[in-house]
């Protein structure tokens, strides 16, 4: 049977109702889905080692032999599996997480393929976790092998996924390439077709990359080219309805207790400029973390309210939307400003809701603060003239166009905290004005920062908890949302809250948070933080975006070196927002000797901007197999730190289709689905 982008995956035998019920769960629908849904990293099957080539940190496989009889203990809520095994060269135990019958199965003296993560005791004694068992002829048959690991769902197995790509790929109809085939080889790039194939089942390192380089270039180009042509195809639309500069802006500024940077007075004029100009304004706001940015937003829609007009404000959460109005209802009190500020979120329900929605249409709310509600068909905006977006590579183009849509030629500001080197940010940003923030409020002290080892974890709570006795609050930063049989050296929330209570006084409120609970669950806990119900928030990285306590003073990171540099400044900037000395501490892994680079990076410096430009020349070729260091800009696949060059080389080429073939390079624009940026 040939498959094709539009077959169901119903259609390929062996895919059930049931299972592609779970499919559908990660977004896939599709047989052009599941090919275009890329492996997020790969198991080498390396050749067998003897135990004492050991070494911790790594994941390794050994032919070894049982020594005596596995024993099964209880350990909280798992139950431990462990025993002997050895080669001639030494021994190694094996421990494996709720897998008791393997007790009856690892008979002494039988001999098996072991593979997993080789762990160091505190007594010096290696241990293999959870290894793989394999016989050695099932081993034989992968070994020197590349076996594609997918992002899963609860009853989705890796396996299960393999079968499915085995079986669809090779009766796969692949759409025509858009790259003819001279365009690829002056690019040295593989066809698509061929790209698609290698990155689900290489043979070498040397097929990823080239499979990679081709599937990153096909997101960097796409994207480009959509802004490119969004840019060409809109020029300067002329502003048909100038504001006024008003007195309340300049009012509001003089009666603040702080005085504006000059990178915001700089910024706020080229705001002012734009809404009172010939062109409808279409600007970047960018700036570090704690630069500053809120305060331009509410200048800008205080000057749009009083020219007599709509504002909205678009936050990525609920909580920070929730602050972003109370801070502002706040301020139009104690200034007396001519602002009717409202909410609309999830949240806001029944009577409320229609309040609301009645005060958005007929103008008398003139700054509406919310999420995605914003833009639903509902909301009916009596005079839209200004729409400003908050973390804006959280929203896609779609969404950002939609909300401006809903009145005629807005003016947009989006807002990004992501310090982008002005090389990419020229690509990136090609359809914006940029602003940029350079330096931090004078009355905000700079983080204190400090990378240690596992071996500080005692000195570290003890800080901590000095910090909460003064009436302070801490985050604490696990890359994983629980245990992971294939990373199980990561921290992950769920075992370190528990830790983390049994550590800490009982008088030490303690929640934590990720990804995977609803949005109501995430508010609450978000909520309880910022009221200071909670005293540490553990959490995964989904507290970069959405939560604003000054309170916070620490922010503990814990296997620090897994992540990015630009993302480790974006946890740290969680801290720092308030009048009192904040501290940022980064701990790398057990059994990492020297302490690495781009942590003392962060040592030294606060600057975003100086960091992410380090980021780039850090970089360098990336780690293939690695889990990706960082998610701006939303693509799937491609980083534009680490893929930097492949990201010029992209533009270079959009800039070139323009010149000679702007017909083909716009109907490939319209092809892309806006989900970046």
């Amino acid at each position: 049977m040939a498959y094709t982008q539009d077959t169901p995956l119903l259609a390929v035998k062996g895919i059930g109702e049931k299972t592609a019920a779970l499919y559908e769960k990660v977004g896939l629908a599709t047989c052009g889905d599941l090919i275009r849904y890329l492996p997020r990293s790969y198991d080498y099957y390396a050749d067998p080692i003897t135990a004492s080539q050991a070494e911790a940190g790594k994941i390794q496989a050994f032919s070894l032999i049982v020594v005596g009889r596995p024993s099964v203990i209880t350990a909280g809520r798992y139950k431990l599996t462990t025993c002997k095994a050895a080669d001639a060269t030494g021994q190694l135990e094996l421990v494996f997480f709720n897998m008791p019958f393997l007790a009856k199965t690892l008979r002494p003296r039988s001999v098996h393929l072991f593979r997993g993560m080789v762990q160091q005791k505190k007594n010096g004694a290696l241990q293999l976790m959870q290894p793989e068992i394999k016989t050695p002829a099932e081993y034989d048959a992968l070994r020197r092998s590349y076996q594609p690991r997918y992002a899963l769902t609860k009853g989705l197995k890796n396996s299960a996924v393999i079968r499915a790509v085995e079986k669809v790929l090779p009766d796969y109809v692949f759409p025509e390439d858009y790259l003819l085939a001279k365009e690829r080889e002056a690019l040295g790039l593989p066809a698509e077709e061929e790209a698609l194939r290698k990155i689900h089942f290489p043979k070498t390192a040397e097929e990823i990359g080239a499979a990679r380089d081709r599937l990153v270039f096909d997101e960097f180009f796409s994207f480009v080219a959509a802004i490119k042509c969004r840019k060409k195809e809109a020029g300067e639309e002329k502003n048909e309805r100038p504001m006024h500069r008003v007195p309340d802006t300049k009012r509001l500024v003089d009666a603040l207790p702080y005085a504006l940077t000059a990178s915001q007075k700089k910024a706020f004029s080229e705001i002012e400029a734009d809404l009172c100009g010939n062109t409808v304004m279409n600007r970047l706001l960018q700036g570090d973390v704690g630069s500053g940015k809120t305060i331009l937003a509410f200048l800008a829609l205080l000057l749009c309210a009083a020219n007599g007009r709509q504002g909205a404000l678009m936050a990525p959460t609920e909580v920070l939307a929730r602050q972003h109005y109370e801070d502002l209802l706040a301020m139009t009190k104690e200034y007396a400003l001519p602002l009717y500020p409202v909410l609309l979120t999830g949240a806001v329900k029944g009577k409320e809701r229609t309040r609301v929605l009645s005060d958005i249409e007929d103008g008398t709310a003139n700054v509406i603060i919310g999420t995605h509600a914003l833009i639903q068909e509902k909301v009916a905006y009596h005079d839209l003239s200004l729409v400003i977006t908050d973390e804006q590579h959280r929203f896609g183009v779609r969404q950002r166009e939609a909300l401006a849509g809903k009145g005629q030629s807005v003016p947009v500001l989006v807002m990004s905290a992501t310090p982008i080197p002005r090389t990419l940010a020229i690509i990136l940003y090609a359809d914006l004005s940029v602003s940029q923030l350079l330096e931090l409020p004078a009355e905000r002290l700079p983080n204190k920062n400090l990378a240690c080892s596992p071996s500080s974890r005692g000195k570290v709570y003890r800080f901590i908890l000095n910090e909460i006795a003064k009436g302070h609050q801490a985050y604490v930063i696990c890359p994983a949302v629980e245990e992971s049989e294939f990373m199980p050296d990561l921290e992950n929330v769920t075992e370190y809250t528990e830790k983390l209570r049994a550590a800490l006084p009982d008088s030490v409120r303690i929640a934590s948070l990720n990804g995977r609970m609803k949005p109501a669950q995430k508010d609450k806990v978000m909520e309880d933080f910022a009221a200071h119900r909670t005293d540490i928030l553990v959490s995964t990285t989904v507290i970069e975006v959405g939560i604003n306590v000054p309170n916070a003073t620490v922010i503990l990171i814990e296997n620090a070196e897994r992540f990015g540099l630009s993302q480790l400044h974006q946890l740290r900037g969680r801290v720092g927002r308030g009048k009192d000395q904040s501290y940022c501490i980064f701990m790398y892994s057990e059994g990492i000797q020297e302490k690495p680079k781009r942590l003392q990076i962060l040592e030294k410096s606060n600057d975003g901007f100086q960091i992410a430009e380090e980021d780039l020349k850090l970089r360098g070729p990336g780690d293939m197999f690695g889990t990706r260091q960082s998610g701006e800009m939303g693509f799937q696949l491609a980083d534009i730190y680490e893929d930097a060059d492949i990201l010029k080389k992209a533009a270079n080429f959009a800039d070139t289709l323009l010149r000679d073939d702007p017909e083909r390079v716009a109907k490939l624009a319209r092809e892309v689905d806006f989900r970046s940026i």
